[in-house]
């Protein structure tokens, strides 16, 4: 069952997927029939799942789950997963490379590869102040609060330092 995502508990489980470019509107269009068709048939050993979306920066997809209603059980997470995957493929992006770095300069969003992005800190380019977006959150709560934060506050760190 599809609900707005603000009607969603704050420890609703948080998946967040990040494209390697930019959706263009066509896509997002598309991207979000996709999404209403899928999540709101998603279900757990036959029970419906309370779950929501946002697309976000026009490179973000977040799926959310409530959890007081029903959990999402490993095969319900694999049909979710495969989803993604046939999101990739359709639109030929890259949604599930943890390592890709999402990051914020003078309000434009780059995409860079971990490496790539530690290099650019090394040279100065970025800092522990720059805006990344922390895909490792795991709840709706956190997503609110830690998701867009200063790298010094996300998983990134511990590669910069």
């Amino acid at each position: 069952m599809l609900v707005s995502f603000d009607k969603l508990p704050l420890n609703s489980r948080v998946w967040v997927y990040s494209s390697n470019r930019k959706f263009i509107q066509k896509e997002i269009i598309s991207i979000r029939k996709d999404l209403e068709d899928f999540l709101s048939s998603w279900t757990s050993h036959n029970q419906n799942l309370e779950t929501a979306f946002e697309l976000r920066y026009d490179r973000f997809i977040i799926i959310a789950l409530n959890q007081e209603i029903n959990n999402a059980s490993g095969c319900s997470i694999d049909n979710c997963v495969r989803f993604i995957k046939k999101l990739e493929n359709k639109y030929e992006v890259d949604l599930l490379d943890k390592m890709n770095v999402i990051y914020k300069q003078d309000k434009h969003l780059y995409h860079k590869k971990l490496n790539e992005f530690i290099s650019m800190y090394k040279n100065n380019s970025v800092s522990l102040n720059t805006v990344v977006f922390n895909n490792l959150v795991n709840t709706v709560g956190e997503y609110k609060v830690k998701w867009e934060v200063p790298a010094k506050e996300s998983w990134h760190n511990r590669f910069m330092n």
